[in-house]
Order: C-alpha cells, then sequence, then structure tokens
C-alpha cells in the first residue's frame, strides 16, 4: 500500500475513533470539538506515514502525534487524555505503516 493512501486509511479511522470516544462527553461547543478532533487525529494517521525523522519508526509516530496533538491540549488544557490518546494512536499507526506500507 502507498503511504498516502494508508495515511489516509489510518486517519479516517482514527478520526472516527477519537470522534466515538467524545460522543458521551459534554462541550460547550460539540460541533467544533469533535470536528477539530476529527481533523487532528485525520492529520496524525496521514503524516505518520509521510514523515520519515531519524529516529526509529514507533519513536517517529509518537513525535509526529505528540507534536500535533500539542496545540489542542494546550488550548484545552486537558493534557493527559489529548496526549495519551494521540501517543498510543501515533504508535498503533507507525506499527501497522511499518507492515503496510510499501516503500519506493
Amino acid at each position: 500500500m502507498s503511504p498516502i493512501s494508508f495515511g489516509v486509511f489510518a486517519g479516517l479511522a482514527f478520526g472516527i475513533l477519537s470522534i466515538a470516544m467524545m460522543l458521551p462527553l459534554q462541550f460547550p461547543d460539540k460541533r467544533a470539538a469533535l470536528l477539530g478532533a476529527f481533523i487532528n487525529r485525520f492529520a496524525i494517521g496521514l503524516f505518520i506515514p509521510l514523515v520519515h525523522l531519524p529516529v526509529p519508526g514507533l519513536v517517529n509516530g509518537l513525535v509526529v502525534a505528540l507534536l500535533l496533538s500539542l496545540p489542542d491540549a494546550i488550548i484545552t488544557k486537558a493534557f493527559a487524555p489529548i496526549l495519551s490518546v494521540g501517543a498510543v494512536g501515533g504508535i498503533i499507526i507507525a506499527s501497522l505503516a511499518s507492515h503496510f506500507v510499501s516503500v519506493g
């Protein structure tokens, strides 16, 4: 599978999973919160197979996920849930990408 097609698939899956986890929660503007979370998680899934840092693959996924999750965590002051879900998702996506993404 190409990195871009894997990234789109992983981003959609991670975005939908994040929305599903947030549905029972209350927010002042729930639609904006869900849309923002989906876009953030989609970006994580999309960028992990496309970014190649000079570190091992799982660390690459962790760094990309934390960097993209940090602005949302700062704005909402919900550091633990946002960063932990981002980190776990980043590591899982990087692990799957190492098995399913064909390079070259």
